[in-house]
């Protein structure tokens, strides 16, 4: 993946590490709760032989810098849209996982007029439910935010003292925690834009496992009902990641949708 090129940038006085590739359109790529640029890496090999890839990490993962106080989804889209200023884009594609896709959907009702098409990946925002231990790690994080990080580095010490590869759903971070905790309630997401779908006016794209239990497969296909030009398609025996698990073919569907 000799021609993806790391580059880092100054956005609101924050260093920002994102990953670009190719040439064409741009395409700009947004990932998920504890996720970072690199893991679109096998993604980008495919697109960016179309397109003029861009992959940041989000304030806080990756070596990105993380933003000042708390944040989720509407301070994330404001940094997006300074993002996006500072590379001087003015249309593109968007396309956005999880967490990403929240920020992309946030981004897309607010910007309508640059995103030429619109690509969500098992995204928050489209409906109340979202799997048990989600919600309990969020309302953790909420309520003891510092000490559930030291309790989480505690034990990630002791695994490595004795040895045991423990491995956890976003890197520890106090960035990670602070937004993780705002990601659910005990019951239910804490941002859902059901009512606000039909206001999308561009072509946009779902994208679902079938066997994800981390976000239903069924706020796909509740979605398109609302949204005026939308297409699905679900991955069969793929979870929350599909991108990632079956990044071939889900690169080459999403380059069908875009192209």
């Amino acid at each position: 993946m000799k021609d993806i090129i790391s580059k880092t940038i100054k956005v609101k006085g924050l260093d920002i590490h994102y990953l670009v590739a190719g040439q064409g359109m741009p395409l700009l790529l947004i990932h998920g709760y504890g996720g970072e640029a690199k893991k679109w890496l096998q993604n980008i090999a495919v697109l960016s032989g179309k397109y003029l890839v861009y992959a940041p990490d989000l304030p806080g993962c990756g070596t990105s810098q993380p933003l000042e106080g708390s944040y989720y989804i509407p301070e994330l889209v404001e940094f997006m849209e300074s993002f996006v200023e500072s590379l001087g884009l003015k249309k593109f594609y968007l396309v956005g996982h999880s967490l990403g896709g929240g920020i992309a959907l946030n981004y897309a009702l607010k910007n309508p007029s640059r995103i030429i098409k619109l690509v969500l990946v098992s995204s928050l925002c489209l409906g109340k439910e979202i799997a048990l231990w989600a919600r309990v790690l969020s309302s953790l994080a909420n309520s003891i935010g510092t000490p559930l990080l030291n309790l989480f580095k505690g034990i990630k010490w002791l695994g490595e003292k004795l040895f045991i590869p423990f491995e956890f759903v976003a890197p520890i971070s106090q960035s990670s925690v602070s937004l993780g905790s705002c990601i659910a309630g005990f019951r239910e997401q804490t941002l859902v834009l059901v009512d606000q779908l039909s206001e999308l006016v561009m072509p946009t794209l779902l994208i679902w496992g079938d066997v994800d239990t981390i976000i239903p497969v069924k706020h796909a296909y509740q979605a398109a009902k609302v949204i005026p030009d939308c297409q699905v398609r679900i991955f069969d025996r793929q979870g929350h990641n599909v991108y990632r698990d079956d990044p071939i073919e889900f690169s080459q569907a999403l380059a069908g949708f875009l192209s």
